[in-house]
């Protein structure tokens, strides 16, 4: 092959899923192969000597176009070219290149450069932050059926950010962007469905599009399906043999609330039988992920002996650990041990804090446990108290849980 002054290589690239065969790429004095970022590229140059050239897709990409003087016309190559600055990928990070690259294809029609555009606008990424300009690359996207426009735009009008608040709007958005699969519109339609108010709720819509997560293999629509079954509403009747069925395959999809409401069903023996060794495995694996709610139900477990040794000392860890998260009913737990002198030294003062803070975030048997503590105290224990738990609602006031 003629080199025409330089070094030519042709380039087999490896993908990740496919191998893409292969091209040639010809510049002044120097060619070289280009791959996408982190994939393995094996270049091949004169005498078929084996050469690790390709590290990166930016850093040949960005040197092909910088020798040809950054003259490419083609909206998917500047697209790219934006990508490169915009992460810092064999270039040094640049912005303001990201929004040149991003509005010459933008300017052609391309859907993904608007999104992007608009992104920078609305970041103020290479641009003064110009929510209006953003909006309207945003919009362009959208309306030429760049999914991930749709969701934004979705979202844009949920929040009320940069546009009047309209939910008949946001759901349209989300609606055609997950109707393309868009994973973050098919849950946000999930959420409007199931939890929201008015209109918005529409348990039977939820169901369609926990299914559909489902489906795509997120965990969250599968452990939804099994918490719709669960509850029951709107029409849906309790289904208990199904909720056990879709928080098993919201587990296997690695939801983490799902080991959780497992744990529940065998320790209250909800259609499955009744075992409390099974129960605590699920709140093994639900406290890996930090869930107050388990790391309470954990706590009782230990403190009445049920499919673990009975251990107080383990039990105030794990109370401790859901109060410090802002669990009402473990702050309430350990004010109970404190009360008691249970594994802790009696502390009335401390009592009436946790009783307090439980009674704060709504726990309604804190209140009576908190006065009968506070009768206990005189007026500087008292005083001592009420400071402490107001340093303690300050910390770890309670935090409800969406789930």
């Amino acid at each position: 092959m003629e080199s025409s002054g330089g070094l030519q290589l042709v380039g087999l690239i490896f993908f990740q899923r496919r191998v893409c065969a292969y091209f040639t790429c010809r510049c002044v004095g120097l060619c070289t192969a280009c791959c996408c970022a982190g994939l393995r590229t094996v270049c091949f140059g004169l005498g078929g000597r084996r050469m690790d050239i390709c590290k990166t897709f930016g850093m040949y990409l960005s040197i092909c176009f910088l020798l040809l003087g950054g003259c490419s016309s083609d909206p998917q190559e500047q697209v790219m070219l934006g990508d490169q600055y915009s992460d810092g990928e064999g270039v040094p990070q640049d912005y303001a290149a990201a929004v040149k690259w991003y509005r010459l294809a933008a300017e052609q029609g391309n859907a993904e450069a608007q999104n992007k555009l608009g992104v920078c606008y609305a970041w103020g990424r290479g641009v003064p932050r110009d929510t209006a300009e953003g909006m309207k690359w945003t919009r362009l996207a959208a309306e030429q059926g760049y999914l991930h426009a749709q969701a934004r735009l979705g979202a844009m009008y949920e929040a009320g950010s940069s546009l009047p608040k309209d939910y008949a709007e946001a759901e349209k958005w989300y609606r055609l962007a997950a109707e393309q699969g868009q994973e973050t519109a098919v849950l946000k339609l999930l959420w409007m469905y199931h939890y929201g108010s008015g209109e918005q709720k529409d348990f039977a819509k939820a169901m369609k599009w926990a299914r559909v997560a489902s489906d795509q293999g997120m965990g969250f629509g599968s452990y939804h399906l099994g918490l719709m079954y669960h509850t029951g509403g709107q029409g849906q009747p309790q289904d208990l043999a199904q909720a056990v069925k879709w928080y098993r395959l919201a587990a296997e999809q690695g939801e983490r609330f799902a080991n959780y409401k497992l744990g529940v069903m065998y320790r209250d023996g909800q259609f499955v039988p009744q075992d409390y060794a099974e129960a605590v495995k699920g709140f093994r694996m639900a406290v890996e992920y930090g869930i107050a709610e388990a790391e309470r139900d954990l706590g009782a477990m230990y403190e009445n002996g049920h499919g673990v040794p009975q251990d107080d000392s383990e039990a105030v860890n794990w109370y401790r650990q859901a109060a410090y998260q802002g669990d009402e009913k473990a702050q309430f737990d350990l004010g109970r041990m404190y009360a008691n002198g249970t594994w802790v030294p009696q502390d009335m003062v401390e009592a009436y804090a946790w009783f307090s803070i439980a009674a704060d975030g709504g726990y309604t048997n804190a209140v009576k446990r908190r006065d009968d503590a506070g009768g206990e105290l005189s007026p500087e224990q008292l005083s001592k108290a009420q400071k402490r738990a107001t340093k303690l609602l300050e910390k770890y006031g309670t935090e409800k849980n969406w789930r």
